[in-house]
This record gives C-alpha cells, sequence and structure tokens, in this order.
C-alpha cells in the first residue's frame, strides 16, 4: 500500500481531520503483522542513514507534531533507533527561553537545521508558533497569521539547499489520549511525563483541531509535505512512518564517495605491511617458515642472554678479587 499517497496532504487541500480515522491500520489488523513489515524498512533506515552520512551532500529534516500523549516520544524511540546516533540529531522545542524571545520566532529553529549528510529530529517545532501562540492567544493575530508565509520560505530555503524535508502530524482521539494519561497515572516510571496542564490542555481540543486543520492545509508543500498518521494504534503509525521516511531517502539517490586515495597503492602498502609483520597472510608456507624463524631468534637471544649473565658474574667475582688484594696490600703497608 502506498502510505505517501494515503496520508500526504496535497497542496491546496483543505483538511478536515474529523474525516480521518486515528484508528486506521491499512491491511494489517495486528501488531505482529505490521512489525513484520517494519522489521524490513528498519534494515533499510540503517543502511540509508549511512550513505546519507557518507555522501555528506545532502540532509534530512523530520518534524514530529501531535497533540499531549500523541506519540512523538515512542516514533523516535522505535522507529529512528535504526539511525546511528553519530549523524542523527533530536531536538524538542518547548516554551522558548528569554534569549530565543528576543528574537524573531526562527531564531531558535534555524540554529538546529540539519547539516549536509546529518538527520535533524524536531520533536515539537517551528509549528508551535502558529498552534499554541494561536490557540492560547500568546500573539494577536495578525502576528502569527503571517507565520505561515515565513514557515513556508524558511523551508524552500532548507531545501533549494539541499535539505528533504518530511513532517509527520500524529492523529490520535480523545479517547486513546485519556486512554494513555490513564497509563501514565498506574505506571510510576511514567509519572516524570505527567504535567498540571494535560487535563486544561485538553479541554482546547477543538481550538487545536482547528489551528491544526490550517497549518496542515497552508503549509504542506512540494517540497515539505505533511503526512497525517492515524497514531492510536502504535504499530501501526510505527510501520507507516518507517515506510515513508525509508521510501523518501531511497529518492534521494545517496551513494558512497569515491575513494580520495589511490587504492590499489594502499593496497600494496597493506600487502608489504602484512608481509612484515608476520608474513604474507596469504602463504601459509611463509607464515611457518616465520613463526621458526622468530622462535630460533627467541632462543639465541635466550643464549645469549644467559652467556651475558655468565661473562658479568665472572667480571664482578674477579674485580672483587682484585679489590680484596689490595685490602690486603693496605694492611700490611700500616702494619
Amino acid at each position: 500500500m502506498d502510505y505517501q499517497k494515503l496520508f500526504k496532504v496535497e497542496p491546496g487541500t483543505k483538511v478536515d481531520l474529523d474525516k480521518i480515522d486515528p484508528r486506521f491500520t491499512a491491511n494489517h489488523s495486528n501488531k505482529v503483522s505490521a512489525e513484520t513489515e517494519m522489521a524490513k524498512y528498519t534494515r533499510s533506515l540503517c543502511d540509508l542513514q549511512y550513505l546519507l552520512y557518507a555522501e555528506n551532500k545532502k540532509s534530512l529534516l523530520i518534524c514530529l507534531q501531535a497533540l499531549d500523549a500523541g506519540g512523538k516520544d515512542g516514533t523516535i524511540n522505535h522507529v529512528f533507533t535504526a539511525f546511528n546516533p553519530q549523524g542523527t540529531r533530536v531536538y524538542g522545542f518547548k516554551i522558548p527561553t528569554k534569549e530565543e524571545a528576543e528574537h524573531d520566532f526562527l531564531w531558535r529553529v534555524h540554529k538546529r537545521v540539519p547539516a549536509k549528510g546529518e538527520v535533524s529530529i524536531f520533536n515539537r517545532s517551528h509549528y508551535e508558533d502558529v498552534l499554541v501562540v494561536r490557540v492560547h492567544n500568546l500573539a494577536p493575530k495578525d502576528v502569527w497569521s503571517k507565520r505561515y508565509e515565513a514557515i513556508i520560505d524558511f523551508e524552500k530555503d532548507l531545501a533549494d539547499n539541499g535539505t528533504k524535508i518530511l513532517k509527520f502530524y500524529l492523529h490520535i482521539s480523545p479517547d486513546e489520549q485519556l486512554r494513555r494519561f490513564e497509563q501514565r497515572l498506574n505506571d510510576p516510571t511514567r509519572h516524570w511525563k505527567i504535567s498540571e496542564y494535560d487535563y486544561s490542555e485538553r479541554e482546547l481540543w477543538k481550538e487545536y483541531m482547528k489551528a491544526y486543520e490550517d497549518a496542515l492545509s497552508k503549509t504542506s508543500t512540494k517540497y515539505a509535505p505533511w503526512y497525517i498518521i492515524p497514531a492510536d494504534r502504535k504499530w501501526f503509525r510505527n510501520l507507516a512512518i518507517s515506510k515513508i521516511v525509508a521510501e523518501t531517502m531511497e529518492g534521494l539517490n545517496s551513494k558512497t564517495p569515491k575513494p580520495t586515495v589511490d587504492i590499489e597503492e594502499i593496497r600494496t602498502k597493506y600487502h608489504n605491511a602484512a608481509t612484515e609483520e608476520k608474513g604474507d597472510p596469504h602463504n601459509k608456507k611463509a607464515q611457518k617458515k616465520d613463526k621458526g624463524k622468530k622462535k630460533k631468534r627467541a632462543a639465541q637471544q635466550a643464549e645469549q642472554k644467559l652467556k651475558d649473565e655468565k661473562k658479568k658474574k665472572k667480571k664482578e667475582k674477579k674485580e672483587e678479587k682484585k679489590a680484596a688484594k689490595e685490602n690486603k696490600g693496605q694492611n700490611q703497608d700500616k702494619g
């Protein structure tokens, strides 16, 4: 099934989240079936990120947006652990610091975009400034409404400079959110995730849905598309995102770069070094002969050491006798 086509918000489309079933699981009826397919994409993500990192020409930016308990952390944990941390960065955008608030809203974001060869994953993103800011009236409409165009221009600039952008909205139902809140309450290891704002934010569900619908409709572009992922079933969410990301990365056609050295010259140097160190590793007779030489050399060294010790002792005894004779002569003179 083509998940990109199924879940992509086509540019110019008016989004109605009420018409999208958050429990949708395509042709998978259970977790086992989905995870079996996902294993294939996990391997692909590992290989594709290696090529992206090695080639060092393009980059990938992944934005995750969702309401509280929507599954952003879980997606990072289950999908993107396939990536090598050496070329992957994860950033969370929470309430702006004093310094961040004194700059334009994209200032803190631009510092976190991926360098060539890297993958950056945003756990929440610059879209908070047309979502939370709008819902809580943190800025007047004539301010946040202009940010859609600023975001589009910002993402276009990134795309023009070789960054592929994927944006995922994890779509959950109010019932599923409440069920996950209950799980957190009943699991002491998850208590740290509980916020005093969980339920006050939940009361603004309709306002958030409207804000998301506008953001998804206004900012899904050919170079930075939005995907609305049914996320009530975590296992399907993980499968859908891993498949879309893997297929997108395949489209980048990243390849290992050409070597910067003469491989045949390096091969000769290796061969010479290996022969000098322990004989030709491909010639068993040479290895055996070399082993015999080493044994003989070690025996000769041991024999020489023994001779040197005997010679040293003989010399010491001779010197002791000489010293004793001289002492005797001095004593006689004194007498």
